[in-house]
């Protein structure tokens, strides 16, 4: 039972599809949730961020808000699919090897969950959208696998996460000079410049200076955000997660994830080495991130050679996590591409 009773944003009629589901992709059992009014409709597969956070996923089952969209109009437009990536949320399993937390196996397992929504609804194409860490996977599908997407649309896209950490750590440094906050420098200094392959340990660390100066997060005068507390309450209120799902999502995913192996795969991640890609390109960003900067987006944007078309769209009142009025307008702009 969820912790919080609460009514559902909204539900899907008994003529659509509400279906939460186990597939096995990569030889991993793992929980996908289908929501539609219409199952004629075309398939949005949405890639969650992380790795191991897995919003939207299973988690925002009848929940509007998602953190990088809103869901309650997409139903009505496509088949949407979200999916707990392996070891994510209802996907964790402390069987799941340990070895096989690499981005190739997180890019296969999403090429094969492909595959068989196409073959379930008789698709040729699907649309396909990646948030933060969900947008490697999503940019090396459009690369690798062109012919099965009819559109790829990156939210807070990642290029280059050795890059991004370099702007980040610059950022946050400046920033804790600035408050003569000793503390956040000291550590700092001991975690050192990126990149961080000394230990999973060195890498999740660094985080924590981010999140201590909101680099997620954009909040001004007139502008107000739910916050870091705005993602968890969408577990909290969620029917179908369990305590123990909350659990696994919190603290076991993170320690099944973040392998010395994936963290070296991090620091060679280099989606600049792409030149060209042969399905129409979108890059939603917040006008505010810092936690993913946007100039390595822009830069990949000039370059790449896109003849289906490309473009970036910002979003004023947002960083990382999305501002609820600007989750509202990437759902009408996802929207907008299918019709």
């Amino acid at each position: 039972m969820a912790l919080f009773l609460r009514r559902r944003d909204f539900t899907i009629p008994s003529t659509g599809i509400d279906l939460i589901e186990q597939v096995t992709l990569g030889g991993v059992e793992q929980t996908i949730l289908i929501q539609a009014i219409n199952p004629e409709k075309p398939v949005l597969l949405f890639i969650h961020g992380g790795p191991c956070m897995p919003v939207p996923g299973v988690v925002s089952r009848g929940q509007d808000y998602a953190v990088a969209t809103n869901t309650k109009k997409l139903v009505e437009h496509f088949v949407l699919v979200l999916w707990d990536q392996r070891g994510a949320g209802k996907s964790y399993n402390k069987t799941i090897p340990s070895e096989s937390m690499r981005i190739e196996q997180f890019i296969e397992d999403s090429n094969e969950l492909i595959d068989v929504l196409k073959e379930r609804f008789n698709k040729d194409k699907v649309f396909l959208a990646g948030h933060s860490w969900g947008s490697i996977i999503g940019l090396s599908i459009a690369s690798k696998y062109p012919d099965k997407l009819h559109a790829y649309i990156g939210i807070s896209q990642i290029m280059n996460w050795t890059e991004n950490d370099t702007l980040c750590y610059h950022w946050v440094k400046e920033k804790a000079k600035a408050a003569n906050d000793k503390k956040t420098l000291a550590k700092l200094e001991r975690i050192g410049k990126p990149p961080y392959v000394k230990n999973p340990k060195q890498f999740t660390d660094f985080r924590g200076p981010l999140i201590k100066y909101k680099s997620m997060i954009y909040e001004s005068d007139k502008v107000k955000h739910p916050g870091m507390a705005g993602g968890i309450k969408l577990f909290l209120f969620s029917k179908d997660y369990t305590l123990k799902d909350i659990f696994h999502t919190f603290y076991s995913a993170y320690n099944l994830t973040y392998t010395q192996a994936l963290i070296e795969d991090f620091a060679n991640i280099n989606l600049h080495s792409i030149d060209r890609i042969e399905v129409p390109l979108y890059f939603l960003h917040g006008k505010h991130d810092v936690h993913v900067d946007r100039k390595p987006v822009e830069r990949f944007l000039k370059k790449v050679e896109a003849p289906m078309g490309k473009e970036m769209v910002l979003y004023e009142n947002s960083a990382h996590m999305f501002h609820p009025e600007d989750t509202r307008m990437i759902e009408d702009f996802i929207i907008r591409l299918a019709k």
